[in-house]
């Protein structure tokens, strides 16, 4: 089976190439990102879905963030083969959970672009809530980010991570990653409520006015 075509991916090699990409670009590059990833999957196996599940994610957050400087935390390791793929290990992409081969998780000694060894859920919060107390002691600037889906965020590890952060008024961003997408169908009252929200005719007719709202910007700051 032919590799994929993908011209705009085949130029990055790590993602100070990506922050170079104008912001029309980036649409073209998660179309050949989630092509590659499917195509790496098919020949290692592995968990496709949580991958596919933050392509766009993936890519967005490489663009805005200073990463490795930034300090990118990614609570389920599986969901990380997109964000390997940018992170200058394309290469090595095919040996996926073989011998030798690249982790199927996130894994500090493989990169440093993985600041946290994750395999499964509820742990990123806390990991990055001690960057964070690090990064202050230290004095350095720059940002930790954990991302964490609507099921790990029914684990009480995350509620004591969030207490912990809310108590220490460390800059902490934590992004909730809730798109359905995991090695399973979400269950739990965390999961329903947010699917609850989203669904509900309040976020629906806010959104909708947002929309009209930039409907009526110039179209440089629509399109932003």
């Amino acid at each position: 089976m032919p590799r994929p075509v993908t011209p705009l991916l085949d130029t990055i090699h790590d993602p100070a190439d990506l922050r170079r990409l104008d912001d029309t670009q980036l649409r073209q590059l998660a179309e050949e990102l989630r092509q590659e990833t499917i195509d790496a999957v098919s020949v290692t196996g592995g968990h496709l879905g949580a991958g596919l599940g933050v392509v766009e994610l993936t890519v967005a957050l490489h663009h805005v963030f200073d990463t490795p400087r930034d300090r990118l935390i990614w609570d389920v390791g599986h969901q990380a083969y997109p964000h390997k793929i940018l992170t200058g290990r394309r290469d090595r992409i095919r040996t996926l959970r073989q011998g030798g081969g690249l982790s199927g998780f996130t894994k500090r000694a493989e990169s440093p672009y993985d600041p946290f060894g994750a395999a499964h859920s509820s742990t990123s919060i806390s990991a990055g809530l001690g960057m964070a107390v690090a990064r202050d002691l230290a004095g350095r600037k720059n940002n930790v980010i954990a991302v964490i889906g609507d099921g790990a965020m029914s684990a009480g590890m995350a509620y004591e991570a969030m207490n912990n952060a809310g108590a220490l008024d460390s800059r902490l961003i934590v992004i909730l990653n809730d798109n359905d997408m995991s090695i399973a169908p979400p269950v739990g009252a965390m999961s329903a409520y947010l699917a609850r929200l989203v669904s509900g005719r309040t976020y629906r007719s806010l959104r909708e006015v947002a929309k009209q709202l930039a409907e009526k910007l110039p179209r440089f700051f629509h399109d932003k």
